[in-house]
């Protein structure tokens, strides 16, 4: 019996936070630090799964979210302004392009192929786009917030698939995320767990694209 062979990626699905966008964390710690809240207590709260799940899932806005940010670190005995000062500071920070993985972004569909934006964000999620740029950088955004479920959910890779208009045996997704990548394993997609812009020449002869030339 011949084995079958995995047809190659031709679309690419691209996370926004951790691979084209970078955070520099020290941010949030220098607003913690400022309004006198506990380190790690920002991200601590805000990224906690039960805090940050309806926001990605499209059950409440960001600005919702962040209130239930303010309201549980109250709750852990923070002065209310405080909480308030340091969230809105905070929340100034959007975050940084990696031009790296941007100008990969713009190889790929200078060869032809499709590349969409696949990320567990939230309504604010095309304020961002615009304000680093990015808006008309790629094919489509798949917002896990506007499709109603966040990766690393099956409906999330079906919606990405959909927005591309590739099965899913065509499309390869780079996450930094380990479950974002077993979950596009499971819906039959080719998946990798980016680390870095030393990836790059693996991810590239995945898409079976010819090196860069510098």
């Amino acid at each position: 019996m011949v084995a079958s062979v995995r047809a190659r990626a031709v679309g690419l699905l691209v996370d926004l936070d951790g691979v084209l966008r970078v955070w520099d964390g020290s941010r949030a710690a220098a607003a913690e630090k400022r309004n006198g809240l506990p380190p790690g207590s920002l991200l601590g709260t805000a990224m906690s799964w039960p805090v940050r799940r309806p926001a990605i899932s499209g059950e409440v806005s960001h600005a919702q979210w962040m209130a239930e940010v303010v309201r549980r670190l109250v709750a852990a005995g923070v002065d209310d302004v405080a909480a308030g000062a340091a969230v809105r500071e905070w929340q100034e920070y959007r975050g940084e392009v990696s031009p790296e993985a941007l100008a990969f972004v713009r190889e790929v569909r200078a060869a032809g192929r499709p590349v969409g934006l696949a990320t567990n964000a939230t309504d604010l999620l095309d304020a961002d786009l615009a304000a680093l740029g990015l808006a008309g950088e790629v094919d489509a955004v798949v917002n896990s917030s506007a499709v109603g479920h966040p990766k690393p959910a099956k409906a999330f890779f079906a919606a990405a698939c959909a927005a591309l208009g590739l099965p899913p045996d065509r499309l390869l997704l780079v996450d930094d995320d380990d479950r974002a990548v077993r979950g596009a394993r499971a819906a039959g997609l080719s998946a990798y767990r980016w680390t870095g812009p030393d990836d790059l020449r693996y991810v590239r002869a995945a898409l079976d694209l010819r090196p860069a030339v510098d």
